[in-house]
């Protein structure tokens, strides 16, 4: 693990003060039922949004709340922590076991929530300061790319309902899981004549927002 664990300090440009909590970071639970990430990746999902946020109200300070929230939804979601984690090559550096106790590639979701544990292990060891480097030079051409203006789907689809049924697209909430920090919420759309279109997002507004989008790309509207 030593050898590992260098050369991910390597890519990274950081030196940990304490190794321990760079290889906890990278220690799934089936691993380790004890001393694994989960801990470390509540913290690190958290000190992404933060650095995220901070970031997107100095570039976009005149935007208004709903567009930051788009924005700031594309550069936190598991989608983006996993595209950044391949960007290091975080798969090779994780500690995970099958249910034979044989050591196995991890899935996208262990990847991704280990990125996550990752930038609070940086936090934990190295402060605000080192972590917030490390994210905006990770997520730079992510944050570069959110420039663009993103459609507001659900007011497209809303818009389009009106005009030719003269009725408001009907959304329903499904079903909320997950973890209070992380939780996964599911609703559908439908408008008249179409079939039931569902989709997921960390918040309902979200999953509302990528249900029109489901609804819109199905429909060509």
């Amino acid at each position: 693990m030593k050898v590992s664990i260098d050369q991910l300090e390597k890519k990274l440009n950081i030196n940990f003060k304490d190794k321990n909590k760079l290889i906890k970071s990278l220690t799934h639970k089936s691993f380790n039922s004890k001393e694994n990430n989960e801990k470390y990746e509540f913290l690190g999902d958290r000190v992404l949004g933060l650095v995220i946020s901070k970031k997107l109200l100095e570039i976009y300070p005149d935007e208004k709340e709903g567009s930051l929230d788009k924005k700031f939804a594309s550069l936190v979601n598991k989608k983006t922590c996993l595209k950044i984690a391949k960007k290091i090559n975080l798969e090779k550096f994780i500690l995970t076991l099958d249910k034979n106790k044989n050591k196995f590639p991890p899935q996208d979701k262990v990847i991704s929530d280990s990125c996550e544990a990752l930038l609070g292990a940086v936090y934990l060891d190295k402060g605000f300061s080192t972590v917030e480097k490390l994210i905006l030079d990770l997520w730079k051409e992510e944050i570069s790319q959110s420039k663009i203006t993103q459609i507001d789907a659900k007011t497209k689809l809303q818009e389009f309902s009106l005009k030719r049924f003269k009725k408001l697209p009907e959304y329903k909430l499904i079903s909320n899981t997950g973890p209070r920090h992380k939780p996964v919420i599911k609703v559908s759309v439908k408008i008249q004549n179409s079939k039931i279109f569902v989709a997921e997002g960390s918040s309902k507004k979200i999953a509302e927002q990528n249900a029109a989008i489901s609804c819109i790309e199905s429909l060509k509207i």
